[in-house]
């Protein structure tokens, strides 16, 4: 597809025996703006660890627009981290900056510079010498928004960037999410709250094992398409 960063051909994503996700075909186009939603156990993550290549395609094939492998960075759950490991916010931050600096490149003052903006931008330029295990759950997604930053990827996967976090938190940060967008950057997140979905993303993909719709966001968040995401992931059908 022309335009299309990311390409899905049938693909069925699973682990041993269980197939998560089944014979999804669609396609991410650059500079798209798109929501993943879908009741609990309807693949979403999934879909995000394969489109990143943490899992193989059981069935199937995803295509890459140009160097959007090399191109991309993913804003993981929260729940994924290790929050014991003795890490400071500064330290989080600057993991981003790895594809530009490399396992032994020199950290300089310019990479330096862009840490500390970075944390500015998100707010957090008093927190950068904590350890990530005293942030509140707010504070850690805003230094993960910051390491997003450092990355400077075209394409931003972002898997429930605003669970568990306040409402002053969940706006900074879709301000910020929306500026990427606004600066032609492919943006995908998965996000339980069909309210901002509606308000803020052309774009929605409803999965339920399977997708039910994918397109503009109007035509696929129906009561009709809704109820049988629900159905789907209850096992009724």
């Amino acid at each position: 597809m022309m335009g299309a960063v990311i390409e899905l051909d049938r693909v069925s994503f699973g682990w041993r025996e269980r197939v998560a996700i089944r014979d999804l075909s669609g396609a991410f186009e650059r500079g798209s703006l798109t929501a993943v939603v879908g009741p609990n156990g309807a693949g979403k993550s999934t879909l995000i660890k394969g489109i990143m290549g943490v899992l193989s395609p059981l069935r199937g094939r995803i295509r890459l627009g140009g160097d959007t492998r090399d191109d991309m960075a993913c804003l993981p759950q929260v729940g994924e981290l290790d929050r014991s490991f003795p890490i400071s916010t500064y330290d989080l931050v600057a993991m981003g900056a790895w594809r530009r600096v490399g396992a032994w490149g020199r950290f300089d003052a310019a990479e330096r510079e862009r840490v500390w903006q970075a944390l500015e931008t998100v707010g957090m330029a008093d927190f950068g010498a904590r350890v990530i295990g005293t942030l509140s759950g707010g504070q850690l997604q805003r230094a993960l928004f910051a390491r997003l930053l450092l990355h400077d990827a075209q394409t931003l996967l972002l898997d429930e960037p605003f669970a568990a976090v306040d409402r002053a938190t969940t706006e900074d940060l879709m301000a910020l999410l929306l500026r990427w967008n606004d600066e032609g950057r492919t943006v995908i997140a998965v996000l339980h709250d069909l309210d901002m979905v509606r308000a803020s993303f052309p774009q929605a993909l409803l999965l339920a094992g399977q997708a039910v719709g994918w397109g503009a966001t109007a035509d696929v968040l129906t009561p009709e398409n809704l109820h049988l995401a629900r159905h789907l992931c209850a096992g009724d059908y």
